[in-house]
């Protein structure tokens, strides 16, 4: 069952990245619509145990963007939608979901990097923002965050799709 939840939480990403990439916003409508109805959807076919695993799904994917969002190095779209799609995905999932969003994030920060030919500000910037972690802690840095102007924003709403496409694949064709 919980593989056909995933088509729910593809359409939500998919749409998220589109808004994101186009607009650089992740509509709250979106968000919470995709989150509520998600874990409806989870609870109607699954009953207790579904809504539990879109909840722990949820907190789980949230939780981990939330903390990066604290750090100054994410946007809220982006928690407020990975945590949608992790209500979708639930707990057999949510971890693929993110370890291929991050894969894909990665990949798409090292193509901007190189388009935007930021490369030797970018290391220099991530030796700086290192260095200000392992000294002041959960401080999000004064400088290099996302609030920032002239900051490079990745649209992190694709990354998220491309992870959740990967796990859709991988459910319905992969295996």
């Amino acid at each position: 069952m919980d593989k056909y939840f995933l088509i729910g939480a593809l359409a939500v990403a998919s749409v998220g990245a589109v808004k994101d990439v186009g607009g650089r916003r992740i509509p709250n409508w979106l968000t919470y619509s995709g989150l509520l109805i998600g874990l409806t959807v989870r609870t109607m076919f699954a009953g207790w145990p579904g809504l539990k695993g879109g909840l722990l799904g949820m907190l789980l994917a949230g939780g981990i963007f939330y903390l990066l969002f604290v750090l100054g190095g994410m946007g809220g779209g982006d928690v407020k939608l990975v945590a949608a799609v992790g209500a979708w995905a639930g707990t057999v999932q949510v971890a693929s979901v993110l370890i291929v969003a991050a894969l894909a994030g990665g990949a798409l920060a090292i193509c901007y990097m190189v388009m935007n030919r930021r490369v030797r500000e970018t290391i220099l910037n991530t030796v700086e923002l290192v260095r200000h972690h392992a000294s002041e802690g959960f401080q999000p840095h004064p400088v290099l965050n996302v609030q920032q102007s002239g900051t490079m924003r990745l649209p992190y709403g694709l990354a998220i799709a491309i992870g959740t496409l990967y796990c859709v694949g991988n459910a319905f064709w992969w295996r």
